[in-house]
């Protein structure tokens, strides 16, 4: 059995920065490919941007500490709440709001660009729920502002249905942290059941050595082509993909203009 996406981000939301080997790293290193696909598509900044699964911040603090005007918006409470926390010890100004993609809280065209990272889209498992969300992107959007979205590579995935994800190994001031994911295709190759491990350092003398967190969702493995057909139903126009050698991102990045 899965846990629905906002009670899987809420468990997880203590321990998300631990997925990575530095955590304040990823967020500078990301904030420089999505600034400057930002400046290219839109012009100098600083522009208004909503990070709408913004989890616990990873996009968001960076762009804001790059100068632009981030509103972070995530189903997770828990999630939002540690982004506009951890944003405030860096000295980044992060307004949140706990907020389903498909029902965005804003006045049309309140931002030059939404982000939508981090493989979040694709925790919608319908034709009907993934069109809702673009299309409430593309409301809250200027004319001919900018849509930036990445997934995982799920052309990749789709083709060889890989069981498993590779350990990755962080650590901090409490030790070392490992996590890893299982995934369990269904029938129709292409949704899929994951249950996301982290081991992690024992917390309290005496106590054992690792303790374990296992946390379950589920996911329908978009692919390049099915993406970019909804973005266009949904009122994008020009989409593009980023490919990660050429980006420098850590996913294949979605760019489309709000048409």
């Amino acid at each position: 059995m899965t846990d629905s996406p906002r009670e899987f981000y809420d468990g997880l939301a203590a321990d998300y920065h631990r997925i990575f080997p530095d955590w304040d790293a990823s967020m500078s290193h990301q904030a420089a490919v999505l600034d400057g696909l930002l400046t290219r598509g839109l012009g100098p900044g600083p522009h208004r941007v909503l990070d709408c699964a913004c989890g616990i911040g990873t996009q968001a603090i960076g762009l804001a500490r790059t100068g632009h005007r981030v509103v972070g918006a995530d189903l997770s409470p828990v999630a939002v709440t540690r982004a506009a926390a951890e944003a405030a010890t860096r000295g980044a100004v992060l307004p949140t709001v706990a907020a389903d993609m498909r029902q965005l809280p804003f006045r049309p065209g309140s931002f030059d660009a939404v982000v939508c990272a981090d493989n979040a889209l694709p925790h919608l498992l319908t034709v009907q729920d993934v069109t809702t969300a673009l299309t409430a992107m593309r409301r809250v959007l200027r004319a001919d502002g900018l849509l930036l979205l990445s997934v995982r590579d799920y052309d990749e995935a789709r083709r060889t249905r890989p069981a498993a994800t590779p350990p990755q190994v962080s650590y901090d001031s409490d030790g070392r942290t490992i996590t890893f994911q299982l995934w369990h295709w269904h029938d129709d190759g292409e949704r899929y059941d994951l249950e996301h491990f982290q081991l992690l350092p024992g917390a309290l003398p005496g106590a054992p050595e690792w303790s374990v967190q296992v946390r379950r969702t589920t996911y329908w493995a978009l692919t390049r082509a099915e993406l970019s057909e909804a973005a266009t139903a949904a009122g994008f126009t020009s989409p593009a993909w980023h490919e990660p050698p050429i980006s420098g991102f850590h996913q294949p990045l979605l760019t489309a203009r709000a048409g």
